[in-house]
Parts: structure tokens; C-alpha cells; sequence
């Protein structure tokens, strides 16, 4: 099986946030919170209650306004919200190496409308 979801806009990068993990430990917490519910949100608007047993391979999509911030920059901090965002949903049992089997990012450039797509792929192997 397959699904998607789209995240409308970006979410902060991974050089925001620990730029305000250096500021001040409260608020780099709620910037992973923020983000986080942003990922909920949409996560529960277009999964819905969904729960998902086997393993998965998750593919990201980026579309930037611009070429301005580097990719690793863009997916670092999207891949651990957007990963906790599914296991708070329960759609995830949990993040680790059991539920998923590994992940793939491209990377675009759409200036009117930047955007997330998460593809979410069982796997059809046996687990260990």
C-alpha cells in the first residue's frame, strides 16, 4: 500500500533550529513543537486515523521558494518532525529501524507554492 500528504509552506531548517537551541532551550522546543503540530495537522486532515503495521519507506519531496537554503539544512529537521508527527498520530508505531526501512529525498524549486510531499510505502519483506 501507499499514501501521501503534502505540508503547505516550509518548515524551518535544521541551522533555525539549532541557532535557537543556542539562544535558549525553550525555544528551540518550541520550534520542534510548532513544526511538529504543522505536521499533525495535515498528517490527520489527509491520513485520517490511519495505522500502519509493516515496515515503510518514506519519500520527501522539497519544493523551495529558492535555491537559498542547502538540502541538508531543509530535510535534517523536516525528517524528525515530520517521522514524530506520524508516530504522535499513531499512523507510525514508532520511528526506529523496525517500522522504517529507509527514506529517499528530491529536492525542487516551486516559488509560488512551496510544499512538502511525504509518499509513505509499506514494505513487503519480513522483519527480523
Amino acid at each position: 500500500m501507499r499514501w501521501c500528504f503534502t505540508i503547505w509552506g516550509r518548515l524551518p531548517g535544521m541551522n533555525d533550529y539549532t541557532t535557537a537551541c543556542r539562544g535558549n532551550q525553550y525555544k528551540g522546543a518550541q520550534m520542534k513543537r510548532n513544526a511538529q503540530n504543522i505536521a499533525r495537522a495535515c498528517i490527520l486532515d489527509q491520513l485520517g486515523r490511519l495505522m500502519i503495521e509493516r515496515q515503510v519507506n518514506l519519500r520527501y519531496t522539497f519544493f523551495e521558494p529558492n535555491k537559498r537554503r542547502d538540502k541538508d539544512n531543509i530535510a535534517g529537521f523536516a525528517h524528525k518532525v515530520i517521522q514524530d508527527a506520524l508516530v504522535e498520530c499513531k499512523v507510525l508505531k514508532d520511528d526506529g529501524w523496525d517500522e522504517i526501512a529507509g527514506f529517499e529525498d528530491k529536492f525542487d524549486v516551486d516559488k509560488k507554492y512551496p510544499r512538502i510531499i511525504v509518499v509513505i510505502e509499506e514494505v513487503e519483506i519480513e522483519r527480523d
